[in-house]
């Protein structure tokens, strides 16, 4: 059994289609109002039928007061790392400390080429996260006052001034499947998130864990360093089901919190686009997947939301 002791984090993960602009909008209300900690969405550039994620964070947080938000994950291959690490730190001062950043390595290469983009190989897109994630931390890292020189193979910076600093200690969450990307994880990010639907068995997630904690132990980490966060999709049904998250709350809460003490989850971060089912999640599942866990780690009732939005890592 693995409980990693994270405070819990609960979440939507949004269709940043622009057919509907009021619903996307609607929608990161409703997460806000239900209490959820998270409003996400997917990032694809070359998709026509989205907005823009990163002007779409920018707006939404502007929209927005208490909700944190996060690319899930930003497609780095079209995004120079230094000029995210400024628009991350910018807009999470801006917004008081309410940004996480998560990265992805790419995929889609067909339609990252034609955006203009360079086609790597999965080994080459893995080196090429490497090297973004350290160029991102040492423009974030305004206590160093040299210049930033990064002579990477995929990204390279030359004597670039540093900042400016998040608001907050800001994660840099990756979404990654495979062993490669799970061990650079494990060494460098501050949470790992993948979806469940593209896991075949729970052994999937226990042999991603193991990676992940061994590459930590491996850098001179914790495993606990790296929280892990899980995007999930289900159905609110009246009676229970032997299906994972097809049932009515209380299913729910047991089965993510046997993810939780079993398997080392603290973030659940729902799809679907369904203001039902996000205000099921924030009023009844996380309260009592919260209380559950508090006890079961005799640690007392765990408070609703951290104090300040750079607490919950």
């Amino acid at each position: 059994m693995t409980d990693y002791g994270h405070d819990l984090l609960f979440g939507s993960f949004i269709t940043p289609t622009n057919a509907d602009p009021e619903q996307v909008l609607a929608l990161t209300a409703a997460s806000e109002a239900a209490g959820l900690d998270l409003a996400t969405f997917q990032d694809h550039p070359y998709q026509p039928g989205f907005f823009d994620t990163w002007t779409l964070l920018s707006f939404l947080a502007a929209r927005t007061s208490t909700i944190r938000l996060t690319a899930n994950v930003l497609n780095l291959p079209l995004r120079p790392p230094a000029v995210v690490a400024r628009a991350a730190a910018s807009l999470d001062v801006l917004s008081g400390g309410r940004i996480e950043l998560g990265l992805g390595a790419g995929a889609f290469w067909d339609a990252i080429v034609a955006m203009g983009g360079e086609r790597l190989t999965p080994g080459e897109s893995i080196t090429a996260l490497g090297e973004a994630i350290e160029i991102i931390r040492g423009i974030w890292d305004t206590g160093d006052h040299s210049l930033l020189r990064v002579d990477g193979t995929h990204h390279r910076v030359d004597g670039a001034k540093r900042g400016p600093a998040p608001a907050h200690d800001m994660g840099i969450w990756l979404g990654a499947y495979k062993p490669r990307i799970l061990r650079l994880t494990g060494r460098t990010a501050d949470g790992w998130l993948p979806s469940l639907a593209y896991m075949k068995s729970i052994q999937d997630l226990v042999d991603a864990n193991e990676i992940i904690d061994g590459a930590a132990s491996a850098a001179g980490r914790q495993p606990g360093d790296v929280r892990r966060l899980l995007n999930i999709t289900g159905r609110l049904t009246s009676a229970p089901s032997e299906q994972m998250l097809v049932g009515p709350p209380e299913q729910w809460v047991e089965q993510l919190a046997t993810l939780t003490l079993e398997h080392g989850f603290s973030g659940y971060v729902l799809g679907g686009d369904d203001p039902r089912a996000i205000a099921v999640l924030g009023q009844e599942i996380a309260p009592a997947l919260r209380e559950l866990v508090a006890a079961e780690r005799g640690a007392g009732p765990e408070p609703r939301r951290p104090e300040r939005p750079g607490d919950a890592r």
